[in-house]
């Protein structure tokens, strides 16, 4: 008769089941994890536009080098003529980093993103460079970045398996985690001018256990989420890329994983 330690020894060396393809209108491409094991995909390493899902790896950047979020950044003429998503900052304004980064990663603000990428460089076209080099470095194959806000860009691609990877890299960090389940905060700028800004996350605070991480849309992304949720001790992560009806599929997806 097998002993108890090496039955539990047999069982955790046997694979776990390969994961299906049970929602085919889901997305482009999808993923469903639990626990840290993957249920559900389809196309999960096929290189799509990831729009904001970008700022991930941004804020990923930013935080795991010891800065400084008191420090203070002084918006550019090119980070206040930033399109898509705003928080509103003006040319020549000065912001605490970890206000801009609020605005980042709350309202996905281009204008708070890009100054944050140029004053951490060097310069924005060194801070991609960097991106790119933190990809490699985490084993992504299907990643590359052409600039550091999630915009339209034929060179700017990831896959569901590597924004997976990411989005776990920057919640580790728990100023991230910390930030991405805010459904608003405040802006401050140096002569007192307060910028309210809310959330795109319409996961937040409407799908039970909630906490993150990131959405984003452009026209040849399509819409875009990464969400991460917690019910009763287990944990679920999704990633939907180019979703027809984002936060209802994403909503169902992650009430069947918390079933399953």
């Amino acid at each position: 008769m097998i002993g108890a330690s090496a039955l539990a020894a047999a069982l955790a060396a046997s694979p776990s089941p390969a994961p299906v393809d049970r929602y085919p209108n889901a997305a482009a491409s999808y993923l469903v994890a639990v626990n840290g094991r993957v249920l559900w995909e389809r196309d999960a390493d096929r290189p799509l536009a990831p729009a904001s899902l970008t700022k991930m790896m941004t804020a990923l950047l930013l935080v795991e080098r010891g800065w400084d979020p008191a420090a203070v950044v002084t918006i550019s003429t090119r980070a206040a003529a930033e399109t898509g998503s705003k928080a509103g900052l003006r040319e020549g304004e000065r912001v605490a980093a970890g206000d801009l980064l609020k605005a980042m990663l709350v309202a996905s603000a281009n204008d708070a993103c890009y100054a944050l990428a140029e004053s951490a460089g060097p310069g924005a076209a060194g801070f991609v460079a960097r991106m790119n080099a933190r990809a490699q470095s985490i084993g992504l194959k299907a990643t590359r970045f052409a600039n550091p806000c999630g915009h339209d860009d034929p060179k700017q691609r990831s896959s569901a398996h590597d924004l997976r990877a990411i989005a776990e890299a920057a919640m580790a960090h728990p100023e991230v985690a910390t930030i991405v389940a805010l459904r608003e905060t405040t802006v401050a700028t140096a002569k007192g001018r307060k910028i309210v800004v809310k959330t795109g996350n319409q996961l937040l605070g409407r799908s039970e256990g909630v906490y993150g991480v990131k959405s984003g849309f452009t026209s040849g992304a399509g819409k875009c989420v990464v969400a991460m949720a917690e019910r009763a001790g287990k944990k679920v992560l999704i990633v939907l890329l180019n979703s027809p009806d984002r936060w209802w599929t994403a909503a169902g997806l992650i009430d069947a994983a918390f079933r399953e």
